[in-house]
């Protein structure tokens, strides 16, 4: 046996074990590493206001904690006002629920002549098995979700302290950052973390103006329609729809429905069909220019980030994957060499430039006709 293998299968097993190693680590942190990249583009969200206040000679860490309270106190109220809001509605849906019940089953005795009640169809619905299984599972799963609220309270309070630590020691994480670098790559960097700010900042801005603008458009469906807080449910549909990812559009148009039913059930109708022509208009129309004027990025570019983000971390890799593609173009477009454009028709999207003689002309005068040409 040569007197290197042996040495070369220790390290072939060292190494292995050494990559199972890593493979476990990552798939056990990979919820720390995506609440530090969510808190990461949140502090760089915030990095514009936090800098403003402490260029002004405000202490960075006391910025960094005014702006976060503001946030908290917007959040809360308007948290407030929708629970207050939709808990006056609940109550008003169950003491009219029996009135529609009624109009429903009149409605279908009348249309497929049968000879339905309300007390029927009530005993149905309580002794079939399907409402005890439900029971019996929702009461199993209480726990369930008592664990999955507090998860998500304790990993809020990790991403809101990993951001305000960013915000609040951005320039000491950033020296120490260029510690470890040359000069020039010192330089890389901080131009890498100034494009991270600018297209983030845009990002949010492009999404701000969205949520005006639908809820604007949602406000005045509903003052139409008569439905009552029109105003609160409007800013619901802004930012709930364009803040949450994914599932954002249909939380958002499935509260004005309820609300619009317990008016008049066809404006339930009228509100669903309106959110799904609004949806199709944003998505197609809106969204890929306002996203590629504010992030300075394709619409297809940005539409197929969003599908990528989305693959590789759900609704966070959706929320962050635009901001992240711009950032990276931007800097990337800083060290691609660039040459002029030559003049070519095809650039333009004109026809093909001619080369020698006509085909027409060529077939003629190989056929002796009328048009033939000289050499």
């Amino acid at each position: 046996m040569p007197g290197w293998l042996p040495r070369a299968m220790v390290l072939a097993l060292a190494l292995y074990a050494c990559f199972r190693l890593g493979s476990w680590a990552f798939d056990q942190l990979i919820g720390l590493l995506t609440n530090v990249l969510i808190a990461f583009f949140l502090a760089l969200a915030i990095e514009p206001a936090v800098g403003r206040m402490s260029a002004r000679g405000m202490r960075r860490g006391l910025a960094t904690f005014l702006v976060f309270i503001g946030l908290m106190i917007f959040s809360a109220g308007f948290v407030v006002l929708l629970g207050s809001m939709l808990a006056g509605q609940i109550v008003d849906m169950v003491d009219d629920f029996p009135k529609y019940i009624d109009s429903v089953i009149n409605w279908v005795n009348q249309t497929f002549h049968t000879e339905l009640s309300r007390v029927q169809v009530q005993d149905s619905l309580l002794h079939s098995d399907w409402l005890q299984k439900y029971v019996q599972n929702s009461a199993s799963g209480v726990l369930d979700i008592s664990t999955t609220v507090l998860g998500g309270l304790f990993r809020l309070l990790t991403i809101f302290l990993f951001s305000f630590y960013f915000a609040a020691d951005g320039p000491r994480l950033r020296r120490a950052l260029c510690s470890v670098l040359p000069p020039a790559r010192q330089t890389e960097v901080l131009r890498a973390w100034e494009i991270a700010v600018d297209k983030t900042g845009g990002y949010l801005y492009s999404r701000g103006l969205m949520a005006l603008i639908s809820g604007a458009a949602h406000y005045i469906l509903l003052v139409v329609l008569g439905v009552p807080y029109a105003p609160a449910l409007a800013v619901w549909v802004g930012l709930v729809s364009q803040f949450i990812p994914t599932i954002g559009t249909y939380l958002a148009g499935a509260l004005p429905m309820l609300i619009a039913f317990t008016v008049d059930p066809w404006y339930a109708l009228w509100v669903l069909g309106f959110v799904v022509v609004y949806q199709q208009f944003e998505n197609y129309v809106l969204q890929p220019k306002l996203t590629a004027r504010t992030v300075d990025i394709h619409p297809a570019v940005a539409f197929g980030s969003v599908i990528a983000g989305t693959a590789l971390l759900g609704a966070v890799g959706a929320l962050i994957a635009i901001p992240a593609v711009a950032t990276l173009q931007a800097f990337l477009a800083a060290y691609v060499k660039r040459y002029d454009v030559t003049d070519d028709p095809r650039v333009h999207g004109g026809p093909r430039p001619r080369r020698g003689e006509p085909v027409l002309s060529r077939v003629r005068r190989a056929l002796g006709g009328p048009g033939r040409t000289g050499p």
